[in-house]
């Protein structure tokens, strides 16, 4: 089976960042891309929606699907076909309750503990683990390591995600731990977008092979 591979946005601080990040999402689309997650924690609803919108219009016909960070309100609205929640944010089943059919929910978790209660409480498409590896988007957060990443693709049925500190080099690790695929933010941002195809060629084969 090919791997779920999720492309995190980048941070967009004002309307210029927009564009490149756009031309992001379509390359990740069109290379294979599985999910995309937008992640912009600190812009308004009004801008976010519309970000939203333009990253559905760039992955039409790809079969990509583009997810929103936590704003399930923006999700929603902006017909996002997905919505992937914090450890501590609403219930899943609360979104499920609320949202269109084939709306994909996923949720991030930090332990196999954490894991196992998400799953059991039920509404989800998927789960993210991380800090797998130390990253630089959260450098205070200590790694997890691949054995924690094991144990909690170990403890629930759902697919499992590894996230922090991917790059090709580790994807080995990732898929060897048990993990479905990986979501990334650096990775894709330190690789020019027409070296898309074969960074997912490449996760491709390493996967199939574990």
């Amino acid at each position: 089976m090919r791997p779920v591979i999720c492309l995190v946005t980048p941070a967009v601080r004002n309307d210029r960042d927009q564009a490149p990040v756009l031309e992001q999402i379509g390359a990740a689309a069109r290379a294979g891309v599985a999910l995309i997650q937008i992640r912009q924690p600190e812009m308004d609803g009004g801008p976010l929606s519309s970000l939203v919108r333009r990253a559905v219009e760039m992955v039409q016909g790809t079969g990509a699907r583009v997810l929103v960070n936590d704003r399930v309100d923006v999700a929603l609205a902006a017909g996002a076909h997905g919505v992937h929640l914090r450890g501590a944010s609403v219930a899943a089943s609360r979104v499920r309750a609320l949202a269109p059919e084939g709306f994909v929910i996923g949720r991030s978790v930090h332990s196999p503990e954490e894991a196992s209660e998400a799953a059991l409480n039920g509404g989800l498409d998927f789960l993210v683990f991380g800090t797998v590896f130390e990253s630089g988007s959260k450098p205070d957060v200590p790694a997890a390591g691949t054995r924690m990443l094991a144990a909690t693709c170990q403890a629930v049925t759902l697919p499992v995600l590894g996230v922090g500190g991917m790059m090709p080099s580790r994807l080995h690790e990732v898929a060897a731990a048990g993990a479905a695929g990986f979501a990334a933010i650096g990775l894709f941002a330190e690789t020019p977008t027409e070296q898309f195809p074969d960074l997912i060629r490449q996760a491709n084969i390493v996967f199939h092979e574990c």
